[in-house]
């Protein structure tokens, strides 16, 4: 792998991270959606609500907005918007299956607390 290579596969450290797992899970669930990769990307973003008062929402969009950050990852991009970036910067988002459970998992150093189902934390 080349530098440019790896530059492009990764985000900045105070970015969001996204693992090859939830990389491959959302490069899956476009193509099922019809969202072009070159125009569309999965959008993360910070909502007031849930059990400890903001929450996470994850979706796709059809194209970024005008003031969102934009990660890179191979041929998968996610957008931010710069509210949600706030809480978000250094988080990394996973994807993982389990017996009990599968869907994306957020990893945020910036939660001070979490609620048990994983969606919802403090700041």
């Amino acid at each position: 792998m080349t530098t440019e290579e790896a530059t492009k596969t990764t985000a900045p450290a105070k970015g969001v991270q996204v693992t090859d797992r939830a990389i491959a899970r959302i490069r899956t669930a476009m193509a099922k959606e019809g969202i072009s990769p070159e125009q569309g990307g999965l959008r993360l973003g910070v909502q007031g609500g849930g059990c400890s008062g903001l929450s996470y929402n994850i979706r796709f969009d059809t194209q970024p907005r005008e003031r969102d950050r934009i990660f890179q990852f191979d041929d998968v991009r996610v957008f931010v918007d710069p509210k949600s970036f706030i809480y978000l910067h250094g988080m990394t988002l996973d994807y993982q299956e389990t017996l009990m459970q599968q869907g994306f998992v957020f990893v945020n150093p910036n939660a001070s607390k979490s609620c048990g189902c994983g969606t919802s934390f403090s700041g």
